[in-house]
């Protein structure tokens, strides 16, 4: 059953510069305890999803597209008033912000931040709910949890900021977890415990969760099905194995191929994708990857490709997609 569905999402910025299509006509569903990931190079519109979906684009400059849906167990999100976004925000949906640095509050003890969560929501007693902040934050692999909650977070490490934000958004148990880079600044170590505490509480409470990372190993080995963005549009959707098989997308198969292999020769160059993004994202008629694409043809440079369905809801935008597994 869909817990999410986003049908047409479109996120504008109107800058300076003129208008700035961070997402252009994005759909996907989530399902009940399903775990997606959406990956894509720096600027294809991960990020800018998920905070369309929380309700935290800045409006103005943001915009969102009058034909755009986002419905939470069959409710629409959009045009709901901030107080009954709040309500949802944090309980029922919540996110790990890719910076810790500049997501928690500098003025306030890590200790107040996260019971606030608590009483705000629950109406957790003062005293319930640093002991529950306390034992969130030994989930996650912090250390003298009770003397952590009376810090500030200067007086943390980038590591430790980023597992007090990721307890803090574990503390309600949420129905879906949007984790954008969750793991970014841990080491390889506390990485695994924290993708495997994920896992874990996505097995005892159904919890969906949305995994935005450029990760590709980190998709591989937790998600369900994967998101390729670019340039703020899908480029190809498919179940994690079948993407990984069989990518139909020179995009996905370029970002595939950037990823050094055990078995690969030392000596040779890495792969890359050539060019960069579009700085415009997304909003013309045109293939946006067109540009840096070698299978690129004239009409790619004329014409926007539509969705074209593989096998098994795999879908990939492009003239040339080629659903086979000898096309990696």
């Amino acid at each position: 059953m869909s817990l999410l569905t986003v049908r047409d999402l479109v996120v504008r910025f109107d800058t300076h510069h003129g208008p700035v299509h961070a997402v252009d006509g994005v759909s996907f569903d989530l399902n009940e305890g399903e775990t997606l990931g959406i990956v894509g190079e720096s600027g294809s519109g991960k990020s800018v999803t998920s905070l369309a979906v929380l309700g935290l684009v800045p409006r103005p400059p943001g915009v969102i597209g009058t034909g755009s849906s986002i419905r939470f167990r069959g409710r629409e999100l959009l045009g709901l008033e901030t107080s009954e976004l709040r309500r949802i925000r944090g309980a029922e949906i919540s996110m790990i912000f890719q910076d810790p640095m500049t997501s928690l509050n500098p003025l306030l003890t890590v200790g107040r931040q996260l019971t606030e969560v608590l009483e705000v929501h629950r109406g957790t007693s003062r005293r319930e709910a640093r002991e529950r902040s306390a034992r969130g934050l030994g989930d996650v692999g912090i250390p003298g949890p009770e003397a952590a909650l009376d810090s500030y977070p200067h007086e943390l490490s980038g590591g430790m900021r980023q597992r007090v934000m990721i307890a803090m958004a574990l503390l309600l148990e949420p129905a879906i977890l949007f984790a954008d880079e969750p793991t970014t600044a841990l080491d390889v170590t506390i990485q695994a415990q924290i993708l495997e505490l994920m896992r874990d509480m996505q097995r005892r409470h159904g919890m969906s969760i949305v995994f935005i990372t450029h990760d590709l190993g980190v998709v591989a080995g937790t998600t369900d099905r994967m998101l390729v963005l670019y340039a703020g549009r899908v480029a190809e959707s498919a179940s994690t194995r079948a993407l990984f098989a069989q990518p139909a997308h020179p995009y996905t198969r370029g970002l595939l191929a950037s990823v050094p292999t055990l078995n690969g020769d030392p000596d040779a160059p890495l792969s890359s994708i050539p060019g960069s993004p579009p700085l415009g994202g997304g909003g013309g008629e045109a293939c946006a990857f067109a540009p840096r694409c070698p299978l690129v043809q004239a009409r790619c440079r004329n014409e926007q490709p539509p969705l074209v369905a593989g096998r098994a809801e795999h879908v990939a935008a492009c003239f040339e997609a080629d659903f086979t597994e000898a096309a990696r």
